[in-house]
């Protein structure tokens, strides 16, 4: 046996021994699970993660994200959040273009009616948004790979809900055709 010099946190100096190690003590059986549960893992076939892109209001919808994080409410990360002075300031070619890029699915998120910081914004968002439904539709693609929300700052967990219903709405229709590179649990970016 060897000695070892320790020096845990008050007793300096202190001699303790060092065991080497033997097989006896590890359970038998534990490296060929660790090669199975690898093995069953490289044969899972890779899950499709949806890349979402969020235009949100920076009065209403990117204030509840924030209380959402806050309040620490579960939801998908799987999104990537752009803040926009208004709602009704998102264009058909700002979504067109996030699909373009690479969006599998993007979310317009506003102040409900009648609190809009600007007064009528979220009405000129609905217009915007028909528009840009109706481009999505002839191009080919499924309505639902784009959403209009509502959602207050006071409304993290309503922020949450949002979120992952929309991801779930994605994965259901999988990845989209114009994204060349979908992403796959597994991957690195």
């Amino acid at each position: 046996m060897t000695t070892a010099t320790v020096t845990p946190r008050g007793t300096p100096g202190k001699q303790a021994e060092k065991k080497p190690e033997t097989k006896a003590g590890k359970k038998p059986g534990n490296q060929a699970d660790k090669q199975a549960g690898k093995q069953a893992e490289k044969n899972a076939e890779p899950q499709f993660i949806p890349n979402i892109v969020v235009f949100a209001c920076n009065w209403c919808s990117y204030a509840g994200a924030d209380t959402a994080g806050v309040n620490r409410v579960q939801h998908s990360p799987n999104f990537r959040i752009i803040r926009t002075m208004c709602s009704g300031r998102v264009t058909p070619g700002f979504v067109l273009k996030a699909l373009q890029l690479g969006a599998d699915g993007v979310l317009v998120s506003g102040c409900h009616f009648g609190d809009c910081h600007y007064q009528f914004g979220n009405y000129r968002a609905v217009e915007l948004f028909e528009k840009t439904k109706g481009l999505v539709r002839t191009l080919g693609l499924e309505e639902g790979r784009v959403r209009l929300e509502w959602v207050s700052a006071a409304e993290g967990s309503r922020w949450g809900e949002v979120i992952n219903e929309f991801e779930g709405q994605i994965k259901a229709l999988g990845p989209s055709p114009l994204n060349l590179h979908p992403k796959r649990s597994g991957q690195t970016a």
